[in-house]
């Protein structure tokens, strides 16, 4: 009211309450004088008389949340907890004085890593659990819902507590994520008109990272303790399946190169299924396509994802096909299949495994590594000891299969390794996107595809020609382009468009016809990956990137065994572009000017018929 000073409700030394007798009215006297000043009480309501009810009832919400951050202030030992709570109640003061809205201030609005945890858990079932059954596969789908349940519910250790308990786990940014909890989701549980978010929503990898391994011990001792409680079916999931859950969580948590924590991330698109790569253009199911796109050159291989998903469907179920197989084991089995039976039964484990400087020494690991040394000390004996320790713990080292084909350029590496005279120099090329205990699976997989896709092709040609009768009468050959039928089936006449067999000569070839597209005045938005910061989202859009620098390399590795890869490479960089710009920009002009380049090289080398 004004420039009245009164405090009413939250006076410091408010007047006694006179006691209340049976003889006084239970409405309100608004022209009686407030307890705490010399004003009347309807002065200081006049403010509410427009006000509607719903409006009024949020108003009475936040006053009772401010008297319970006011409890919790003063109640609260610990330093950092107390400062934001007298935080917030300032701002819901503020904000019933103001009547607005309250709006935290905690740095920047959630969400504040990406992925969540959620997601990157999400990732993780399908990571390492996509190869299950689908009963199986729901097993860890629940664990997964309680694991993430739990988080959201889980106590936070205070910034104090925690830097007695590991003093050199980056203290600074453990507590700003500390007070980011508290404001957005810790305190919004019992003050209803602060906005409340999930843990696992607006947190990332840092924040899990800094609690998962006090909660695995906590989470684990409570089931222990609770186990002769828990229904058998429930004792099963939790004592024998959430631990294994937890220990492979926990290397995915805290590996530098895990691919679960990508945003670019491939998820298959039912969300049970492995992700298979296509040359399939991504399009919202809902978005029709324009006419113009119909009369464009489709890219060799290129098959509609509609069809992929429909055939994925049929290979998946055992009754739409010859039925399951009758051994665990077939001739057509992944050829990883029986160590994949036996890790599944818990027979054999596979874990890629580092020393490290920067977190608390685990054990476990600390014990493989010794095993490792052993295995590596009696394979080499003449091999000093200490050398060999040296190398097993150094923390820039991982234990990884090597091979002796080496793709890193020699002049990244030349005078940064040794490379002994008599020794062999070998290397491990590893991309974080692929789940490699799943290659063989996904590989096997593609070719029950593309084997249903050709028996789709045989059931549409239904039409059967007569034998030809020509040779009985003398003819000894004819062109095989005049049998009945045979354009039908897609076989084309070689003619200049074949594949050129002298491997050298290809190289060359295509060297030639990718120097000039490169040189060419607009190859310039196409000639280096597209940056993050430069195009947002983009990798969200674009599932499969392409440009002239990643052709480059594959050429000089000598990727390019055929002119179809080079070709389809090529296509999918102006595919790419169209699908991400607009008609009207720059780039997407420059990717039509430089595809008519591209096409009259090429016919111009005899790659393709003219």
């Amino acid at each position: 009211y004004g420039a009245c000073k009164c405090n009413g409700w939250k006076s410091q030394n408010p007047p006694p309450t006179p006691p209340r007798t049976d003889q006084q009215p239970s409405t309100v006297n608004l022209l009686e004088p407030c307890r705490s000043c010399s004003h009347t009480l309807g002065d200081h309501v006049t403010h509410l008389e427009n006000v509607s009810e719903e409006e009024m009832n949020r108003l009475l919400g936040i006053v009772l949340d401010v008297e319970y951050l006011y409890t919790c202030v003063h109640k609260e030992e610990d330093a950092d907890t107390k400062q934001v709570y007298f935080s917030l109640f300032k701002l819901l003061r503020k904000c019933i004085l103001q009547m607005g809205k309250p709006v935290v201030e905690a740095q920047e609005s959630p969400p504040f890593e990406k992925p969540s945890i959620e997601q990157g858990v999400n990732n993780f079932v399908q990571y390492k659990f996509s190869h299950l059954p689908s009963k199986e596969r729901q097993t860890i789908v629940e664990l997964a819902k309680m694991f993430l349940n739990q988080i959201n519910y889980w106590q936070l250790e205070t910034p104090s507590q925690r830097r007695q308990r590991a003093p050199a786990d980056d203290p600074a940014g453990y507590k700003v994520n500390y007070t980011r909890w508290l404001c957005y989701c810790n305190v919004p549980q019992f003050c209803d008109s602060l906005p409340r978010y999930e843990t696992t929503q607006i947190f990332g990898r840092t924040l899990l990272g800094s609690v998962f391994t006090v909660m695995r011990k906590q989470l684990l001792e409570q089931a222990r303790q609770e186990k002769d409680t828990l229904p058998p079916e429930k004792r099963t999931l939790i004592l024998t399946h959430f631990p294994k859950f937890l220990s492979m969580l926990e290397e995915e948590v805290y590996s530098h190169s895990s691919p679960i924590w990508s945003e670019e991330f491939l998820v298959g698109s039912t969300g049970g299924q492995i992700p298979i790569h296509t040359g399939g253009q991504k399009r919202k199911p809902s978005e029709p396509i324009p006419h113009d796109e119909t009369k464009k050159l489709r890219i060799v291989g290129d098959i509609p994802m509609e069809l992929i998903n429909e055939v994925m469907a049929t290979i998946t179920d055992p009754g739409s096909m010859l039925g399951p197989e009758t051994s665990l084991l077939s001739a057509h089995s992944a050829r990883d299949e029986a160590a994949r039976l036996e890790e599944r039964r818990g027979v054999i484990e596979f874990h890629v495994i580092g020393n490290s400087l920067n977190q608390k020494p685990n054990k476990r690991i600390l014990m493989w590594l010794v095993g490792l040394q052993n295995v590596f000390s009696h394979q080499l004996p003449r091999m000093p000891k200490e050398y060999i320790t040296r190398l097993v713990f150094d923390p820039y080292m991982i234990t990884l299969g090597f091979s002796k084909d080496i793709k890193v350029p020699k002049a990244k590496y030349l005078g940064y390794i040794k490379d002994y005279e008599g020794a062999t120099l070998m290397g491990c090329e590893l991309n974080p996107s692929i789940p490699y205990t799943e290659f063989s699976v996904i590989i096997k997989k593609q070719k029950e595809i593309i084997k249903k896709l050709i028996e789709r092709k045989q059931a549409q040609i239904r039409k059967v020609y007569p034998g030809l009768s020509c040779f009985k009468e003398g003819v000894r050959q004819i062109p095989i382009e005049s049998i009945p039928g045979i354009r039908e089936t897609g076989w084309k006449p070689v003619g200049k468009g074949k594949e050129q067999k002298d491997p050298d000569q290809l190289y060359s070839t295509l060297k030639t016809i990718l120097q000039h597209v490169k040189s060419h005045q607009n190859a310039w938005p196409f000639m280096e990956p597209v940056k993050k910061t430069e195009a947002p989202g983009y990798y969200q859009v674009i599932r499969f990137p392409m440009d002239l620098k990643t052709m480059s390399e594959r050429l000089k590795s000598r990727y390019y065994t055929t002119r179809k890869l080079f070709m389809a490479d090529m296509q999918r960089i102006f595919t790419n572009c169209r699908e991400y710009n607009p008609p009207e920009s720059q780039y997407y002009k420059c990717a039509n000017l430089l595809e008519k380049v591209f096409y009259t090289k090429i016919k111009e080398a005899g790659l393709i018929e003219k």
